[in-house]
């Protein structure tokens, strides 16, 4: 999480949606980088709004903007399968050895453990009604990047980091399909962002 006191703007880092980059990019013009805890670092809108707003709004008597990532959901669940494999190199278990990307799918979809362990999108970037002010697709950095661009009113380039191994992360149509059903809110939190990118 990023805090740009004067700009009154908040970075929230949405995980596996790109945020390493934007914070290594951002972290020396911010007035708060929060980078560790994970806890900390990713802060959701329902955590920011009960704890961080008001003491912000208490300092200020304004109103930040919120501003977050949100990646295409089968290329984010595919982002935290390359993730957990990268995690496994150290572990001498391999919990991931042997593991393909669609049964992994299958752990998320039914698992509860596992789907606690990494949750949906939506779920971080929205609580009931309310929803992070301007919510940008990972697959469109740049639209994020010129929105830092004018409102930091700073040259900003994004460098390549937190790279997960490549590894096959292919399914099925049938497999696709059901994890698209799984993630229907996810799904539709982010068709709706054509609809509103200014």
């Amino acid at each position: 999480m990023l805090i740009f006191w004067e700009k009154r703007l908040v970075f929230l880092a949405t995980p596996k949606a790109g945020s390493t980059a934007v914070e290594a990019a951002l972290e020396s013009l911010a007035n708060v980088a929060v980078q560790r805890p994970a806890e900390l670092k990713h802060t959701d809108l329902g955590s920011y709004r009960r704890h961080i707003e008001p003491w912000l709004h208490q300092m200020t008597g304004d109103r930040f903007t919120t501003v977050a990532l949100m990646r295409e959901p089968i290329g984010w669940l595919r982002s935290w399968y390359r993730f957990r494999h990268r995690d496994d190199i150290d572990d001498p278990d391999h919990a991931m050895d042997g593991v393909t990307f669609s049964q992994f799918a299958q752990s998320y979809a039914g698992s509860a453990e596992t789907y606690r362990q990494i949750g949906m999108q939506c779920d971080f970037l929205t609580q009931s009604e309310d929803r992070v002010d301007r919510i940008f697709r990972y697959e469109e950095m740049q639209d994020l990047t010129h929105f830092l661009e004018d409102r930091l009113d700073c040259a900003i380039s994004l460098p390549r980091v937190n790279v997960p191994p490549a590894v096959d992360v292919s399914l099925s149509d049938e497999h696709e399909a059901m994890l698209r059903r799984f993630l229907h809110r996810d799904v539709a939190l982010y068709d709706s962002l054509c609809m509103v990118a200014a």
